[in-house]
């Protein structure tokens, strides 16, 4: 039986992460307050504090809806708590065989927020975030890969986060749809991409709220994190087509994690209007020349998506972290939470090449996993 790859797991940032910050920045580290139950804010009654500005955030403009910290009325009572913090690895493992999973790609949650305008202390962050991650890799027997977070306002910070990630178990590099006030085919990332390809990092694009302009003018209470988390994506894919960034950098591979398909078709509409190309080129053939993947979720048309995207480039992804236990009740869990996807695919009457190549051999591709 092949090795089956979760495209698309998470981690629930832990205190103990912060114990990796270097020491000058140990008093800015981010804490959890605690504020009463009766708030507008509800089962999120523990909150990160950092710089003053708190997260989660779960109503007002520029919010969001994070399961980090876990000591949240929301996600504390949850037996799986510190399997979602990295902190219990045997449970963790337990957790991959219950969903038939062989090796999980880990994404962030606290860093889908835009954090701070501070560049030098963004850095800190990511450093701390990344080195946390490199510990769990080292010690988790091939069984966990990650994504680096880039602090990509300091691009020399950032390729140095890159060496460092690829020689711990990082198989990618995570960047939201939107970067502060750069879509992702600005030139300003061109040196991100090269030091990416040279060293076979994916980078990893996930949905994700990292333009405060825009994140601002999303009511989070009546948007959900669709306008500014999951909408930046499909900006960064028809961009980075658009203006042929993948030209750029023959051999770099590019992810699109948690944003769905269905999205894909309108997309290559739009695309079609404006760029001239072969007319064959608006499919199946893109993806491969581009060397584009993207994440399948199970309610999705999948017959319909194959004639555009075809079936090597298409990876599915559980989003454990963000779930339920136990259930895929997308109105239960984060809209993507789909953690009994690699069983239901099986059930579905699918040949087994395609789920092959769907489960195993795509996310191998994408994430440069032998």
């Amino acid at each position: 039986m092949s090795m089956v790859l979760d495209a698309d797991t998470h981690i629930a940032e832990p205190p103990e992460m912060w114990d990796f910050l270097d020491p000058e920045w140990y008093p800015r580290r981010p804490v959890i307050i605690r504020v009463p139950e009766d708030t507008q804010y509800g089962g999120t009654d523990h909150m990160w504090l950092i710089d003053g500005q708190i997260f989660p955030r779960p109503a007002g403009r520029g919010g969001n809806v994070l399961v980090t910290p876990t000591l949240q009325k929301n996600v504390r009572d949850r037996a799986d708590v510190k399997a979602r913090e990295l902190l219990d690895l045997p449970m963790r493992f337990e957790d991959m065989k219950a969903t038939d999973v062989d090796l999980q790609v880990v994404y962030p949650t606290l860093f889908l927020a835009f954090l701070t305008f501070d560049v030098a202390y963004e850095v800190a962050l990511c450093r701390a975030y990344n080195r946390f991650m490199a510990s769990v890799a080292d010690k988790a027997d091939g069984k966990i890969r990650w994504v680096v977070v880039p602090p990509l306002r300091d691009v020399k910070a950032t390729i140095e986060e890159l060496e460092f990630g690829r020689k711990h178990g990082a198989c990618g590099v995570f960047f939201r749809g939107i970067e502060g006030d750069r879509t992702l085919d600005d030139p300003y990332f061109f040196p991100v991409y090269r030091q990416a390809e040279a060293l076979d990092l994916a980078i990893c694009v996930h949905q994700g709220q990292g333009a405060p302009a825009l994140n601002n003018l999303i009511d989070i209470q009546r948007s959900h994190t669709f306008t500014h988390g999951r909408l930046p994506p499909l900006v960064a894919f028809r961009n980075i087509v658009a203006n042929r960034i993948p030209e750029e950098f023959p051999r770099l591979r590019w992810g699109f994690i948690e944003t769905g398909a269905s999205w894909v078709p309108f997309a290559m509409y739009q695309l079609r209007g404006t760029n001239k190309a072969d007319p064959a080129f608006w499919g199946p053939r893109l993806f491969e020349e581009y060397r584009i993947w993207i994440s399948y979720e199970f309610g999705e048309d999948l017959p319909y998506l194959l004639q555009y995207i075809g079936e090597d480039h298409l990876v599915v992804g559980t989003d454990y972290g963000h779930h339920t236990p136990g259930t895929t009740d997308r109105l239960a869990a984060d809209p993507s939470a789909q953690v009994h996807i690699v069983k239901n695919m099986r059930e579905r009457g699918l040949s087994k090449e395609f789920l092959d190549k769907v489960l195993t051999h795509n996310p191998a591709k994408l994430y440069g996993i032998n």
